[in-house]
């Protein structure tokens, strides 16, 4: 299955009230982004921070603020905290990292009084197109958790899956990454892999179907499955690449992202609103890309809610 970002963004102009809030939009590449979701009339954007600053950017930019909110909060962790509110109160949608740091805008989110934490653990997901592969995949967890252990595997899974589900995945297949496709006692991510397709098949893990451990090309390719003679119906077939540590993450995303080019929609999911914190180095399609992902994600997420 391909994920169909035109559709997306035309069922976002359809319902026309998609907000974004922007904290510390004192940002450039943030600024253009969010400007170019307003100006394809996929969200309102709102923009939180020093407001002088905000301004001055914009006049150099040659961006128009017209009919733009621009909420003064010069202090980044307020600025954070406010943009967290307005997700909090149903004023906004999705929330934007802009001239901030990643750690200090979480820390908003994962608040226990004021954040919006739900029962879920937090990961990364990205999304890319992969032509050889003639349909989309994603990757988790590539930027969020370091060194996840069996359970934290098992929440970063299930976010994905619940993320492909909302994107119309009915049982996604899940891949388990390694070096190699046999359970060896000595590399801890086979042993990790194994138990994971046993919770699954067990029902502990449900709404998708696990394999693994799988090296990358039987994970994706079924002209390596078959050479291989490997025995499991996810072989070949994955739509979720779950990694077991964040380096193999962080590699596996740049590699599609600038050794080929490929734009990629990428958010932070489980909590109640999805996160976008993209890299300056990411394209701008692929910025555009992670704004409607997060906005039609909390869009269905809404409607399964009712």
């Amino acid at each position: 299955m391909t994920i169909d970002f035109a559709k997306m963004m035309s069922d976002l102009r359809q319902e026309g009230n998609s907000r974004i809030a922007l904290a510390c939009a004192e940002e450039v590449d943030a600024l253009h982004s969010v400007i170019e979701a307003h100006a394809a009339g996929l969200a309102e954007p709102i923009l939180i921070g020093a407001e002088d600053k905000i301004r001055e950017l914009a006049g150099q930019e040659a961006i128009d603020l017209t009919g733009i909110r621009v909420l003064n909060q010069s202090d980044p962790q307020l600025a954070c905290q406010f943009a967290v509110q307005m997700v909090r109160e149903g004023k906004a949608d999705a929330i934007m990292k802009g001239m901030v740091k990643t750690s200090i805008i979480l820390k908003a989110v994962l608040n226990k009084e004021t954040g919006i934490r739900s029962n879920k653990l937090l990961s990364h997901i990205a999304i890319f197109t992969v032509p050889v592969l003639g349909r989309s995949l994603l990757i988790s967890d590539a930027a969020l958790n370091i060194a996840p252990d069996i359970d934290t595997k098992q929440g970063i899974l299930e976010n994905a899956v619940e993320a492909l589900h909302l994107l119309g995945y009915d049982s996604p297949k899940v891949g388990c990454l390694c070096a190699v496709e046999n359970v060896n006692p000595a590399m801890q991510a086979t042993v990790d892999a194994a138990e994971l397709v046993r919770r699954n098949r067990a029902g502990e893990i449900s709404g998708c179907e696990v394999g693994g451990p799988f090296a990358l090309d039987n994970a994706l390719f079924p002209e390596a499955v078959a050479l291989k003679g490997i025995d499991d119906p996810v072989a070949g077939q994955s739509d979720i690449l779950l990694v077991p540590f964040i380096e193999v993450g962080n590699a596996l995303y740049k590699s599609l992202a600038f050794l080929q080019g490929l734009p990629v929609a990428g958010a932070i999911i489980g909590a109640k609103a999805p996160v976008i914190i993209s890299s300056r180095a990411d394209s701008e399609e692929s910025k555009l890309r992670s704004i409607v992902l997060s906005l039609y994600l909390a869009k269905k997420q809404k409607e399964r809610s009712r």
